[in-house]
């Protein structure tokens, strides 16, 4: 079965460009250890909440903007397999230094309950 790795995290605004680039540049290491798909969304509509919300999940100061990404791995097994690699892998070392605070980052595991409609977003327009 299908399994989905979510992110949440907030990005400095001014650094969209060493975002996408670095998001970009990581790809290949995840699709040789297994990853099928790779989506990062840069949030245009995401409101302050009053209990809840994206914003306040990650601690987002004004001069940040969400960021939620996914990834989908044939399976669990493998997408624990490939992220155990990618950490004693080399490559990992000689990316560039992360252009957000990861200590706001959230994430998890997720197996698909239902799909509808198409599942790439270049395929939405």
């Amino acid at each position: 079965m299908a399994y989905v790795t979510g992110f949440l995290l907030a990005v400095p605004t001014a650094n969209k460009e060493a975002y996408r680039k670095l998001a970009e540049s990581s790809w290949e290491l995840f699709k040789e250890h297994g990853c099928l798909a790779s989506h990062e969304t840069w949030g245009v509509d995401v409101p302050d909440g009053k209990v809840t919300s994206f914003p306040m999940a990650v601690q987002k100061k004004e001069d940040e903007t969400v960021v939620f990404s996914w990834m989908i791995w044939p399976d669990r097994e493998t997408c624990d397999k490939g992220w155990a690699a990618m950490m004693n892998d080399p490559r990992m070392q000689e990316m560039p230094e992360m252009p957000f605070d990861g200590m706001r980052m959230m994430w998890g595991g997720f197996e698909p309950l239902i799909s509808l409609g198409s599942s790439d977003p270049a395929a939405l327009g």
